[in-house]
């Protein structure tokens, strides 16, 4: 039987590059000259520190565009709120991996929703779909393109 898997991944290696990528920038432009910029990158959580929050949302936009260069989807980025002080001010930004289990709950209704003749099984944090032709495993592609889920997905593992 035909099958495929619903993924949501980030590549951290380009992760990696575009924060690099961002740090050369901070350290080269001239309105962080002096200042305390920087970031760390650590697992899949990325700390922008700077001395004041305009500098941080600053940072902020250097990182979007690089990671929009690196083509890494911005969908997977968890911008939590600044935290300030008197001469420093922190943001820390999560990468989300994987499909959390209650996105992953209404990823299968949809599939049921749509009554289309598949299956689909939340395996760990993806989804494998399974059907008896081809055309229904698209269909569901198509289904999925169309709606709004706050992720990147990746459909791997295409098997006949």
């Amino acid at each position: 039987m035909p099958s495929f898997d619903i993924v949501s991944e980030v590549d951290i290696q380009e992760v990696r590059n575009a924060v690099d990528q961002a740090k050369r920038e901070v350290s080269t432009r001239f309105d962080f000259k002096g200042t305390k910029c920087s970031f760390e990158l650590n697992d899949t959580e990325v700390t922008l520190k700077g001395q004041q929050e305009f500098q941080l949302q600053q940072m902020l936009d250097i990182l979007r565009q690089k990671m929009v260069k690196r083509k890494v989807d911005l969908a997977c980025m968890d911008i939590r709120d600044p935290e300030t002080t008197l001469n420093a001010a922190t943001q820390t930004v999560l990468i989300r991996q994987g499909i959390e289990a209650d996105t992953a709950r209404k990823m299968v209704k949809l599939i049921k929703g749509a009554k289309l003749k598949v299956q689909a099984q939340i395996q760990g944090d993806q989804v494998r779909v399974t059907g008896k032709n081809r055309d229904d495993l698209q269909q569901v592609i198509a289904l999925f393109r169309e709606a709004e889920f706050d992720l990147p997905l990746k459909y791997i593992n295409f098997r006949d």
